[in-house]
């Protein structure tokens, strides 16, 4: 499909009335690709050139097979208030030392372990309970399950935000402002997020509403870190009781208090907003389609029963893994609701990328040094020539149909790449868990949304603007 840019002798692009879309945001952007019959556009904005692709070869050589080529652009100097030095705000050396410190904290035997999610899991349904058969937004719950088990995996203690109703907070012994910590959390994201729109004026938005947030995050990661510091490693393994804490681990590599918090607070942002969306765009689409959630809740009871008095020994990170329609509806969610719908990267050089130039769009395109490239995979997912006229149909079938059993970077939830989301597997086992424990304790489903597709809240991550509004019964 050709480009909706004209390039000059000198393969450069020139002006079209693309600008005219230029900051309607990102996901009504994303869909400018079908009108434009183009999987790669490129206008012009504030003065600078700005390139946009949902081919799947133009994503892969961003990042991957011309990784060196590309960068992270500004991210570090915008979000270090709040994120520091971690590694989603690093390149280069920077990044490369945080991935080989974390990644064997994600390897198999330490995410594996499901029996650590109940405790949380069971207060999510005892909130779910006390709704008793009423319309309510479960969108919430999920995002205070998803920052209790993560501050629990994180630093060994749960901030219990689920047992908000029913929690004394001020007799609690742990760090200063806990009750805030959560909200807090919600609010320096949105100002990240924010920033990073200003690109190079990002330091202009540094309110004091931004800064208090800051220090109520950082502060609740600086009491778990100076905790685990002064604990000796005798005191460390007893605190942790058999189960994995990634702090405990953390400081068998650096005593260095800094790096300690920055990167617990880097997985945090992944480890909360990217499963709590992923479950709420999950049950948002089971309420909505009733003959699925039938199905799904059949292959789960004949796996692992149902009410109160299932054993739960046998829901293991293997059982899980064994639910063909479980995966095929995770799957179908992160492909319409990508956790991360769009992302970006600085050129670093003079770069080319596969595709996206030429008359017919089949041509290589020059990307100058200094431009930024979003890549919307948000688009790629919703791709008719790679999904079908379906595309925007939530239909977990297609999962099974061999067109999609080479789909490649045409399908890409947690990212690719060298810069692959470490926590995947980690939050593919958690949403599962969640799902299943839910189905076990509800027979039936009821949606209270508009049909059609629903609006997005997008700040590092991708929400329901207007929540998942379901009654069980």
């Amino acid at each position: 499909m050709a480009a909706q840019t004209t390039q000059n002798k000198n393969n450069t692009p020139k002006d079209n009335n693309l600008n005219k879309h230029a900051g309607r945001g990102a996901v009504p952007f994303m869909c400018l690709y079908d009108d434009a019959n183009s999987d790669t556009l490129i206008f012009r904005s504030t003065g600078n050139l700005r390139y946009t692709t949902r081919d799947p070869e133009n994503i892969k050589a961003i990042l991957s097979t011309q990784f060196n080529e590309f960068s992270l652009g500004l991210r570090h100097k915008q979000f270090r208030v709040l994120l520091g030095d971690g590694i989603f705000t690093l390149d280069g050396d920077g990044w490369k030392h945080s991935r080989a410190m974390l990644r064997p904290q994600f390897a198999r035997e330490q995410v594996s372990h499901v029996t650590m999610l109940e405790p949380h899991v069971k207060q999510l349904i005892r909130r779910v309970k006390a709704v008793d058969g009423s319309k309510f937004d479960i969108q919430p719950l999920f995002f205070k399950l998803t920052i209790d088990s993560g501050t629990e995996f994180l630093f060994g203690e749960s901030c219990s935000s689920l047992q908000d109703d029913i929690v004394d907070y001020s007799k609690l012994v742990g760090p200063a402002d806990v009750d805030k910590f959560p909200q807090a959390f919600n609010t320096s994201q949105v100002y990240l997020l924010l920033r990073s729109g200003l690109q190079n004026f990002y330091f202009l938005l540094n309110s004091r509403e931004f800064r208090r947030c800051n220090r109520i995050v950082r502060g609740f990661a600086d009491y778990y870190v100076d905790k685990a510091l002064a604990a000796t490693p005798e005191e460390l393994e007893k605190a942790s009781e058999g189960k994995y804490v990634f702090l405990y681990e953390l400081v068998k590599q650096t005593r260095n208090p800094q790096v300690l918090r920055d990167q617990s607070l880097n997985i945090l942002v992944a480890a909360r907003d990217t499963t709590a969306g992923l479950l709420s765009f999950l049950f948002f689409e089971l309420a909505r389609n009733p003959a699925v959630f039938k199905k799904l809740r059949e292959e789960v009871v004949n796996a692992f029963g149902e009410g109160e008095q299932v054993d739960l020994g046998k829901m293991t990170f293997e059982s899980l893994k064994k639910l063909e329609y479980l995966k095929w509806v995770l799957n179908e969610t992160l492909r319409l609701y990508p956790s991360v719908p769009q992302n970006a990267r600085l050129a670093t050089k003079d770069a080319t990328l596969p595709r996206g130039g030429g008359p017919d769009g089949n041509e290589p395109i020059f990307v100058p040094k200094g431009e930024i490239v979003v890549y919307t995979i948000y688009a790629t997912h919703r791709n008719p020539s790679i999904y079908g006229n379906d595309a925007h149909v939530f239909r977990p079938e297609r999962w099974g149909e061999a067109d999609l059993k080479k789909v490649g970077w045409g399908f890409l939830p947690f990212n690719g790449g060298p810069r692959i989301c470490l926590g995947q597997q980690f939050a593919l086992t958690e949403a599962s868990y969640v799902t299943v424990r839910l189905l076990q304790n509800f027979s039936n489903i009821q949606s209270f949304d508009d049909a059609g597709d629903p609006k997005k809240n997008t700040h590092l991550t991708m929400s329901l603007l207007n929540g998942a509004n379901i009654r069980f019964y």
